[in-house]
């Protein structure tokens, strides 16, 4: 009995692998990429099998990882687009604008792709991951708060932040050097808690010397008791797991993962994080039925605001729906922001020529007055500064890659990308295309003055992502980093004191890089504290 039944079994088995493998040498016949052979059950996996670390070595997988990849672009990459077998699973990557371009710019394959369901467990299904009419509607909701009106009255918020930077930079100068992510992280987790959440009160952190602060969610959270550090570090751990996971595809099943040291870790992390978002709620949620809120009577509504009316007056949102919109601001909000100030700030202390014209364009600007805050008007004239982060963001992209879900045989560039495919665009590699970006690691400026910026092709350079599902916080990102970087340079100088062959890029969610990033600051000559 039990040898016919292994029999059905084995049979089964061969008729399912057979059919998979059928299917893919169709399209693997049809699409650029490696070609596996018929039962070649591992297929582009065999790539991964042939690391030689230790798979507990995380740093050292993700830079295999980007080895692997820039090999793959560099061979197929004049195809527009490739395909990597991971087993039967078809992941296809978008290596040229043209191809971005229709991947992106419509409505036809707006979901994610199902490897974002990994960050389901920290964010429900907010503006990230929600699909189809949720999030038509959550988009709909959210982006009057951040208009280019509203969002020009947290110029206030940005300057004095930057401030508060700039005032405990004082002391960075006695110091042989500084990891700059860090009071970075903490003053842009200020900003967002702010635009979020917004209360009265201060707190110094006597580790990291941030102030409270207001801004896009709505109450201060105080950067940062050790209750709150707990919880940056507990989302900088969470971030990690997501592309430790995606490299280590025997965890990609839940039951396997749930298992593991970092499931376990991660279980941890994502309760202390829903813990906290859920009394930060509870807390603006007591104040609005009181009537104390202060957005009751402003003008300008903090995204949790926003939230409470949907829900307590119109019962469009439940509690659990606002904990999603929360906790993807406070993830995607401080994040993002604090590695794109890190990496610049890393970046222009690698070049002093750079830095030098950054200082003369500061200098002019502000000759009348170098203490005063940095206006909206100004933004106009901060050009080089403009190119320089530009250049930062090409070299540098905050978000490495985007996914997309393809629910149909859908043709791309002439080649049919098959129904449950992973369309990705990684635009770490996208910002490196030769043919648009000569000598693409080379850092250039100048490859974003206006004349020449206008002569890059649409979809060639996504900082931001682009399409219907870009970025929609992208105003207020950039306008944090200039009001930031400017009054950081206004008065100091910056050293970078390792060269970019020892800085590498890490693809978690976001682009960290494999060592904390050291800089030496000191205060300008001619603008002495």
């Amino acid at each position: 009995m039990i040898f016919v039944l292994f029999t059905f079994f084995l049979f089964g088995l061969i008729v399912v692998v057979f059919r998979y493998s059928l299917w893919r040498h169709k399209y693997s016949d049809i699409l650029p990429g490696n070609k596996p052979k018929f039962f070649d059950v591992l297929g582009d996996v065999k790539e991964m099998l042939k690391y030689k670390g230790s798979i507990s070595d995380n740093c050292a997988m993700h830079r295999y990882a980007i080895q692997v990849m820039r090999e793959a672009t560099k061979r197929f990459g004049k195809k527009n687009l490739f395909c990597l077998w991971v087993f039967y699973v078809p992941f296809v990557f978008l290596v040229k604008a043209e191809a971005v371009k229709e991947l992106l710019k419509g409505n036809k394959m707006n979901d994610k792709s199902w490897i974002y369901k990994c960050l389901k467990p920290l964010l429900g299904s907010g503006l990230i991951i929600s699909a189809g009419e949720k999030w038509k509607s959550r988009r709909k909701l959210l982006s009057p708060c951040f208009h280019i009106d509203i969002l020009r009255g947290y110029m206030s918020i940005f300057n004095e932040q930057s401030q508060q930077l700039v005032k405990l930079f004082e002391e960075e100068t006695k110091k042989d050097f500084t990891y700059i992510s860090y009071p970075v992280t903490l003053a842009t987790l200020e900003v967002i808690s702010g635009k979020i959440l917004r209360r009265n009160g201060r707190l110094i952190h006597p580790a990291f010397w941030i102030r409270k602060r207001e801004a896009i969610l709505g109450v201060k959270i105080g950067a940062l008791d050790n209750e709150q550090a707990q919880y940056v570090n507990a989302l900088h751990r969470i971030t990690e797991s997501f592309m430790t996971r995606m490299y280590k595809f025997w965890e990609w099943p839940d039951f396997i993962f749930r298992f593991t040291k970092t499931g376990r870790q991660l279980k941890r992390d994502v309760k202390m994080f829903h813990d906290y978002t859920r009394s930060v709620i509870q807390k603006k949620k007591t104040e609005y039925l009181s009537g104390n809120s202060e957005n009751n009577k402003g003008k300008r509504k903090a995204l949790l605001d926003i939230l409470l009316e949907q829900y307590l007056e119109t019962q469009e949102l439940s509690e659990e729906d606002m904990m999603e919109e929360v906790n993807t601001f406070f993830m995607a909000g401080h994040d993002t922001v604090s590695i794109t100030i890190t990496w610049a700030l890393y970046i222009i202390g690698l070049y002093p020529e750079v830095q030098a014209k950054i200082h003369e364009e500061l200098d002019r600007i502000f000759a009348e007055d170098m203490e005063r805050p940095v206006t909206y008007k100004d933004f106009n004239d901060l050009v080089y500064l403009n190119c320089v982060l530009k250049e930062a963001n090409r070299l540098y992209p905050t978000v490495p890659m985007v996914a997309r879900q393809v629910y149909e045989d859908t043709s791309i560039c002439g080649h049919t990308i098959p129904k449950g495919a992973t369309a990705v665009v990684f635009t770490y590699f996208l910002h490196r295309d030769e043919e648009i970006f000569p000598d693409p690691e080379k850092f250039d400026p100048n490859r974003f003055l206006p004349e020449n910026y206008a002569k890059i092709p649409e979809y060639a350079y996504i900082p931001f992502s682009a399409g219907p599902r870009n970025c929609i916080g992208q105003k207020f990102a950039i306008m944090e980093i200039k009001v930031i970087i400017a009054s950081i340079l206004r008065k100091y100088a910056i050293e970078s004191l390792d060269p970019r062959d020892k800085v590498l890029p890490l693809m978690h969610i976001t682009l960290h890089s494999s060592i904390p990033i050291r800089v030496r600051i000191r205060a300008r000559k001619l603008h002495k504290l």
